[in-house]
């Protein structure tokens, strides 16, 4: 009896060492998984532009962002006007990252002679086990500075030609080959002309981006505008580019209805009819400098 007294008290202090160390082990294990960060989804888009408008993406701390856009006239125009490649509609633009996910941009288009500012921030992140969407909020001002004073009404302000601009952009990746966007937008216009809608309008973006190749994929959007009435004489902005990825540049090669190159100019004054044949040839040059280590 006392040999099996001492061998049952030796198997227990064995099993219960043994119990102790891999419980020691496993709480180690569970802590150090929970320090690490989430498995989170990567390049969602290729670039931070859709067609005219944003993505999800931004570009990165200590990043800055040239971006060259570019809309010919419209292709019905005909030979005369060589197809719309006689016109010609440039916007140059800059945006640089704060930090990974906030940035500030700035640019300038000839269309109107519009400058505009904007901030980006990427609320969340979609992550492989946990949040299904990424979220980035945008918000711009544009300062539309034609027509020249001389040629506006008595009684026009300059904050007139102020007009602002709030979107969220909410997207997820789905496969390696599919990306979808949705895009709520605001867009508050100080003046309005009687016949050019409402001061306040509303619109919803949809849009997605389909990969072919590893550095070439399709994308597509469109804006229903949700709030307008008979008298508004402009149409849904509708685009469609295939961008090439070439090293730290992005090639969009654009067809679209509008010459509009910021929020307000494309989302509520596009004029053109799509499959009429008001459809604008144009591209977006994207290039990125790394300013800061990171």
């Amino acid at each position: 009896m006392r040999l099996f007294s001492k061998g049952a008290i030796s198997t227990a202090l064995t099993l219960l060492a043994t119990v102790a160390f891999a419980q020691d082990d496993l709480l180690k294990e569970l802590e150090s998984t929970s320090e690490q960060e989430p498995a989170y989804v990567a390049q969602t888009f290729k670039g931070t532009r859709l067609v005219n408008g944003h993505t999800v993406e931004t570009v990165g701390k200590g990043t800055l962002e040239f971006i060259f856009s570019h809309r010919f006239g419209r292709l019905n125009q005909g030979l005369y006007e060589l197809y719309g490649l006689d016109d010609a509609y440039v916007r140059l633009g800059l945006e640089y990252g704060l930090t990974d996910k906030l940035d500030i941009g700035i640019g300038r288009s000839s269309t109107d002679k519009t400058v505009d500012g904007y901030l980006k921030y990427k609320l969340l992140k979609q992550s492989k086990e946990g949040v299904p969407v990424t979220i980035t909020l945008f918000g711009s001002t544009a300062y539309k500075a034609s027509p020249r004073d001389a040629d506006v009404p008595d009684g026009f302000e300059r904050t007139d030609r102020l007009a602002y601009t709030g979107q969220m952009l909410i997207a997820r990746k789905f496969t390696s080959a599919l990306s979808l966007q949705l895009m709520p937008t605001f867009v508050h216009k100080n003046y309005v002309a009687l016949d050019e809608g409402k001061n306040n309008q509303v619109a919803l973006g949809v849009g997605g981006r389909l990969r072919l190749t590893r550095s070439v994929s399709v994308n597509a959007e469109y804006y229903y505008r949700l709030n307008t009435d008979d008298a508004n004489p402009y149409r849904d902005a509708l685009g469609f580019a295939i961008d090439i990825e070439t090293g730290g540049h992005v090639f969009q090669i654009i067809l679209t209805n509008t010459r509009g190159m910021t929020e307000r100019s494309f989302i509520t004054e596009t004029d053109g009819k799509f499959f009429k044949g008001d459809i604008h040839l144009g591209f977006n040059v994207t290039r990125a400098f790394q300013l800061k280590r990171k």
